[in-house]
């Protein structure tokens, strides 16, 4: 069986996180799949789906050290074509990744007991972010 739902996450910009456990659990439970596999993915190429404990000194640590790793305002190849400020954040989130997959056991995600599913804003402005949850399994 396969249940399929997107959600809307508004960011305010570069950096902005956001922990969906709580939805993504919702949406697991809602689709009456006892065992399986939830892929969560986020549609654009400048947002990352992710695992982390979803505390606020990690909430800062990760975007600073993606700026320190992949810093904004260089002169990368998508600048001089674009000129729009964001290939850092092609970059970063390229790196990072637009998708989690977690398994379900008993209708619940497996997660560990400090393990949320966030995503973060990469880009520069705001957005309205689609991510879309696939549910499968029995």
């Amino acid at each position: 069986m396969i249940h399929q739902q997107q959600l809307i996450i508004p960011t305010t910009g570069h950096g902005d996180m956001h922990d969906l456990t709580d939805k993504i659990a919702e949406i697991v439970k809602k689709s009456g799949i006892k065992v399986g596999m939830v892929n969560i993915f986020n549609i654009g190429s400048t947002a990352v789906i992710g695992a982390i404990e979803f505390e606020p000194g990690l909430k800062q640590d990760l975007p600073a050290l993606l700026n320190k790793l992949i810093p904004p305002s260089r002169e990368y190849g998508h600048e001089q074509t674009w000129h729009d400020g964001n290939g850092h954040s092609h970059l970063q989130a390229t790196w990072m990744g637009p998708e989690l997959t977690v398994p379900i056991s008993d209708r619940n995600l497996v997660l560990g007991t400090w393990q949320q599913i966030f995503h973060l804003e990469c880009d520069i402005k705001p957005r309205q972010r689609q991510v879309m949850v696939t549910v499968y399994g029995e």
